[in-house]
């Protein structure tokens, strides 16, 4: 904030502080006759060697001497002499080596001030250099002397206890000084000044703002120093070391009570809003709050706020209004703050329904507001202390009595006109969406007057102007608006949102309303709208709608066969293209990932139970859309897809559906489980030989941390840790699926996979013997059992034990099968090896025979009785009758093998009949038999039968 006469600026980090131009403050001590006599045309170079050496002859500390002694009757004069002669010598700023003297003078003049007030002015004087650059003669001075600095600057707050206005006002002016600092008209000869910031440095490393903070309790009743003073820590309160020096002083708590101090100008409560803006910004939010929940602080802080909005008209009086209400709205945060008892939450939300509510309220008789920025944002920051006293389960009777609810309500209807009430469309918009979105925040705490003022009816009638034609161009101008421009996403967003926020209380009454209106249907509509405007763009705003409408829908849908019923065959066709989401987007941020747990939420809740809906989703394979979810690897789906498909199995269709599906590389759905339960297992830290056998007999399937668990006696009514292990994990659901598959004739599975299986089979067996284990650490830990009690806990233990022997050799046998498998299936392959090795070598053999017959004549020969003997023998014996015999060489031959397999009948005789043509037809099929066993004997002949035949 500049100045009073300006509006406030903006909250920023850190704002520097400036005058205040109304602030009419009495001149400090007029200078020297020397001083007045000073210019800057004078200070020429033999004055300036002039002075220095004057200044090398004041002696400080006989200065400190002399103003010691107060025996002498001249004293007094002499002393006041040799301060006027200080001053005049250091007016252009103190060297850092004599500033600890300096101040020890201050320090002594103080004290002289409560008898002998001619010590005011020299005091005012050298308090005044005090706020001039120091001077160094080196770069390190400002390292060396620092300590004795940071410790003189603290002195200065100490000098807050002379009683003399004139004194506490020059040290203001000074600290003041050290933020708006001006070079000196000359410089000490070997001397330069300190760098800019180092006076604020030494300010804070003294602890100065603490001080000045504590001399507050001097000045309550002196308006005028206590805006100096003010106006010194507005400065001060710029650093966050400061402020941090200032809490401890609980300035928080002092400065609030003078916001409804009596102050003409209007400075004391600016400045005052300022510090603690500062405060707010600089230090702990919740420290600050606590300092300024005391009851005087409350009512400070409301009678400030009043007298500003009844009264102020000024641009800089709204906005100082506003910054009250921020800090109002900081303090209705805290539990512990008298907001209710003061009066001055009733207050806010009667003004906060101002507009809406046209009921005359005598805490605001007379007002009026304007609407002007100022005034529109005093309306969202009302709306906004409506959002945070919701919190408040204290606050919902005023809310209630005080008609928020119907306020509220009637920003739920289109925007049919440009304006309301004289807000401009962006501005009436802007309203609309935070009070949409408020209303999310009160209506689960109001909901029989959400109910009674027909809330549920105004929305679905809202949402339905949102998906309608009509042309709206919404502006987006605002954090609600966000996305919003040329389209009506924004209040649709925040409209679901209030749905929502109704439904998630599981109210019978208001799950009724919504259902007997078909809220079920033109929800439905709804999200078929947001898919379809995802397709053309993916926006982070449309996936919460849609995610929202699922949510609604799931609720609604619960428990009742009849809403899934209406849910069904519409619902399943738009709820099927979000579960073959791409498991890839997921992880886009966009929101993905909230979606598809809502549509798997409502498939759950929606379809699950009502066969009409279960027979419709399988028809369109949704059970091979969940499990290639599944094997997508997503672990955080995991949970709700195994549930699902545990719950589908209920269906006796399903089963066959499951055992159908096929995934990469020909996976089965058995197999898929098992493998999930390794992987389960591994994560679990639970301990299995390198063929995943059993190693632990006694805790067969108890993960790493349960086994480090120590035994905790438990009450009766809650459950163990083995218990609640079993909603930690996935291994019960992995069971339950596979126990309804049936544990035999799953398709697809391994040796390792019937391992694996053997374990799952009895995990239930398993999971009573670590109840058991539990149930005798806790005995044993407290009680000493009985023998026949003892012996029959080890009994149980033994049976545990004995389950884990018994899996553990039904595996190991699965492991001897697959060996022996193994085995027979190498020998197979040995054997067909061998098979083919011996075709080899006939092969081989076979052409070594033909190479021989084409190089060793006698072999040829050899050969040809070999074939002339075979065929012979193939011949028959008896002649018959009527049988034309044909010779089985070829003349002319030179040839050591047939030219082809091509086999000639020339001419059959006439008198053969059809009974010797037969014959003859089986002569020509042993033939072609001879041919196929003895190609190289057949290869040659030709069968030549008459023309004659063949006709």
């Amino acid at each position: 904030m500049a100045s009073l006469a300006q509006p406030p600026a903006s909250r920023a980090p850190s704002r520097a502080p400036a005058r205040s131009p109304a602030l009419s403050l009495p001149p400090g001590p007029s200078r020297s006759g020397g001083e007045r006599r000073r210019n800057a045309s004078d200070a020429s170079a033999d004055l300036g060697a002039i002075q220095d050496t004057q200044l090398k002859s004041v002696d400080l500390n006989h200065v400190i001497k002399l103003l010691e002694d107060s025996e002498s009757k001249n004293t007094e004069k002499e002393q006041l002499k040799t301060l006027k002669k200080v001053v005049k010598r250091f007016e252009n700023g103190l060297p850092l080596q004599d500033l600890a003297q300096i101040i020890e003078i201050l320090n002594l003049c103080a004290e002289k001030i409560n008898e002998q007030e001619n010590f005011i002015e020299p005091l005012c004087e050298l308090i005044k250099i005090c706020g001039l650059p120091f001077q160094k003669k080196k770069f390190s001075d400002e390292v060396n002397y620092s300590v004795a600095v940071s410790k003189s600057i603290a002195q200065l707050g100490y000098l807050m206890r002379v009683p003399s206005s004139q004194v506490r006002i020059q040290i203001c002016k000074c600290i003041v000084s050290f933020y708006n600092t001006k070079q000196p008209r000359k410089l000490l000869s070997g001397y330069q000044p300190t760098s800019a910031n180092y006076k604020i440095q030494m300010a804070e490393l003294g602890g100065l703002a603490e001080t000045l903070v504590l001399s507050l309790a001097l000045v309550e009743n002196q308006l005028t120093e206590k805006l100096w003073v003010l106006k010194a820590l507005q400065h001060l309160s710029s650093s966050g070391v400061n402020c941090r020096l200032m809490m401890k002083a609980q300035a928080a708590s002092r400065i609030c009570l003078y916001l409804n101090g009596v102050d003409p100008s209007g400075q004391l409560v600016f400045r005052s809003s300022e510090i603690l803006w500062n405060l707010l910004e600089s230090t702990s939010k919740e420290e600050v709050v606590n300092q300024l929940s005391s009851l005087e602080c409350v009512h400070a802080l409301k009678d400030a706020f009043v007298e500003l909005l009844m009264h102020g008209f000024r641009h800089c009086d709204r906005q100082l209004r506003n910054d009250l209400l921020v800090i109002a709205t900081l303090l209705a945060e805290n539990p512990g703050a008298p907001m209710i008892e003061s009066g001055f939450t009733k207050l806010l939300i009667v003004l906060a329904t101002f507009t809406e509510v046209k009921i005359p309220n005598p805490l605001i008789k007379g007002l009026k507001l304007t609407y002007c920025y100022e005034d529109f944002e005093l309306k969202k920051l009302l709306f906004n202390l409506i959002g945070v006293l919701s919190k408040d389960p204290c606050a919902v009777q005023l809310l209630n009595e005080n008609d928020v609810m119907p306020a509220l309500l009637c920003y739920i209807k289109p925007n049919q006109k440009p304006g309301f009430h004289e807000w401009s469309a962006a501005q009436y918009e802007e309203l609309q969406l935070f009070a949409i979105a408020i209303l999310a925040s009160v209506a689960p705490i109001l909901v029989n007057k959400y109910l009674s003022c027909q809330g549920n009816t105004l929305l679905l009638v809202f949402l339905e102007w949102c998906i309608g034609q009509d042309p709206f161009f919404g502006q987006s101008n605002s954090f609600h608006g966000t996305r919003g421009r040329g389209n009506k996403l924004a209040q649709m967003r925040y409209s679901l949102r209030v749905l929502r926020a109704v439904v998630s209380l599981y109210d019978d009454a208001v799950n009724l309303n919504l259902c007997d209106q078909g809220a079920i249907g033109q929800l439905l509509d709804i999200l078929k709208y947001a898919a379809d405007k995802s397709k053309e763009k993916e926006d982070a705003i449309l996936l919460e709608i849609q995610a929202d409408i699922f949510f609604i829908l799931s609720v609604l849908c619960e428990n009742d066969l009849h809403r899934k019923e209406l849910f069904s065959y519409e619902g399943v066709d738009i709820l099927i293209p979000f579960i073959q989401m791409d498991p890839k987007k997921l992880h886009s941020g966009l929101g993905h990932n909230s979606l598809l747990f809502s549509a798997l939420d409502c498939l759950w809740s929606c379809v699950i139970g009502c066969y009409v809906a279960e027979d419709h989703f399988l028809e369109k394979h949704g059970i091979f859309l969940l499990l290639d979810l599944l094997a997508s690897k997503q672990k955080n789906l995991y949970n709700i897809i195994l549930g699902i498909l545990v719950e589908f199995c209920d269906n006796p269709k399903t089963t066959s559906h499951i055992n159908t599906w096929r995934g990469e590389e020909d996976q089965t759905a058995a197999h898929l489980l098992i493998e999930l339960w390794r992987q389960e297992e591994l994560d679990l830290g639970i301990k299995r030989d390198q063929h995943g056998r059993i190693v632990d007999m006694k805790k067969p399937i108890a993960s790493r941390f349960q086994k480090q668990q120590e035994v905790i006696s438990v009450p009766a009514n809650r459950p163990s840790f083995a218990i609640v292990e079993i909603s930690e994990n996935i291994r019960a659901k992995l069971y339950s699926l596979l126990h309804k598959l049936g544990f035999r004739n799953l398709p697809g599975l391994s040796a390792k996979d019937f391992v694996t299986l053997a374990i799952i089979q009895h995990y239930i067996d398993f999971k009573v013997g670590e109840v058991w284990s539990e149930l005798c650490a806790e005995i044993k830990e407290e009680f000493r059992p009985v023998p026949s009690n003892e012996k029959a806990l080890e009994t149980i233990a033994e049976i545990s034990e004995d389950t884990g022997r018994m899996v553990a050799a039904l595996q190991t046998e699965v492991l001897e099968s697959q060996h022996y498998q193994e085995i027979q299936e190498e020998e197979k392959a040995y054997m067909k090896i061998k098979a083919i090795h011996k075709q080899r070598e006939m092969v081989n053999k076979s052409w070594q025979n033909f190479l021989t017959r084409t190089s060793n004549y006698e072999a040829l020969k050899k050969a040809k009785r070999l074939q002339e003997k075979a065929i012979e023998g193939t011949r028959c014996r008896s002649k018959a009758q009527n049988r034309t015999a044909h010779s089985t060489d070829i003349k002319g031959l030179n040839t050591t093998i047939g030219p082809g397999r091509l086999v000639t009948v020339e001419s059959t005789p006439h008198q053969l009949t059809g009974r010797a043509l037969a014959e003859l037809g089986q002569s020509q099929n042993l033939l072609y038999y001879k041919r196929a066993r003895f190609p190289e004997a057949v290869s040659s002949f030709q069968y030549h039968l008459p023309s004659s035949a063949m006709a």
